[in-house]
């Protein structure tokens, strides 16, 4: 996949788009893709910092700031073979997520 609409990441992730920009304005490493009329494309990688930053922010309760913080540490933390695989591992769940609520969506559809 080329990438996801801001749609279909709220849908994912259980954010709205508001928050989705927000975090855009305030954290330098995420930046989805726009086109020509504006819409965002997120790409995996881009899912995969908005996990993080979820978790820490939202789970954890750390707050946007200090999430971004925690983020750019894990970022410059492994080494650089080992934030690869989690990287991996990351993707793969975000896609198995992905599968999961489409799956879910469909079953709802049979009712």
């Amino acid at each position: 996949m080329s990438g996801y609409a801001t749609g279909a990441v709220e849908r994912l992730l259980g954010l709205p788009s508001s928050t989705l920009r927000h975090w855009e304005r305030e954290v330098p490493l995420l930046q989805p893709r726009k086109d020509v009329f504006g819409r965002r494309t997120y790409s995996e990688a881009d899912l995969r910092l908005i996990l993080r930053l979820k978790h820490f922010a939202l789970d954890l309760g750390l707050g946007l700031k200090a999430a971004r913080e925690r983020v750019e540490r894990e970022q410059s933390g492994p080494l650089p073979d080992q934030r690869a695989r989690i990287e991996e591992v990351r993707g793969e769940l975000i896609a198995l997520l992905a599968k999961s609520n489409e799956a879910g969506r469909r079953l709802s559809k049979k009712d």
